[in-house]
């Protein structure tokens, strides 16, 4: 039997165990390198700079922010599944993973609570290889294009999906 957390991607809000105001925020391939890597679209922001953004974003809303980030696949899948049954949801940038990274999908897939995709640049506005995101399905929702902003987003998504 799944946990009460099942239904969020399928209501409005889920009620959350008093000790699930952690939400899990991830990074994939080659965000280590924000703030250096092509900043014409990704901007100058690091990556710490994301992080204390949504971690600021989080803390308004009386949430905590625990942050990885990971070039390898089975490293963030570890931390997937680490947040079950531990945290409130799990907002990912999955970098490249998302266009083909199925264990991923997967993974997350067998997490119960809300999970926000969000990306800095608009996929869709890029390379067609980029349009399309194995992410998604799992998702709850995606945010995009809006750069560090659309952590905020993310961040506000997932208070929208969890009652106090």
């Amino acid at each position: 039997m799944r946990s009460n957390l099942a239904t969020a991607r399928d209501s409005d809000s889920v009620t959350l165990p008093e000790v699930s105001r952690l939400v899990m925020l991830l990074h994939g391939p080659n965000l280590n390198l924000l703030g250096e890597r092509e900043p014409h679209i990704y901007g100058t922001d690091t990556l710490d700079d994301y992080v204390e953004f949504a971690r600021t974003a989080a803390a308004e809303h009386g949430l905590e922010i625990e942050a990885h980030q990971s070039n390898a696949e089975g490293a963030l899948i570890d931390h997937i599944h680490s947040a079950r049954n531990r945290c409130a949801a799990i907002i990912i940038n999955p970098g490249a993973f998302t266009h083909y990274a199925w264990a991923i999908h997967d993974a997350l897939a067998a997490f119960d609570g809300p999970v926000v995709e969000v990306h800095i640049s608009n996929p869709n506005a890029r390379e067609p290889w980029r349009h399309t995101s194995v992410i998604a399905p799992v998702a709850s929702g995606s945010v995009m294009g809006f750069g560090k902003q659309g952590y905020d987003l993310a961040v506000r998504a997932v208070v929208a999906r969890v009652a106090p």
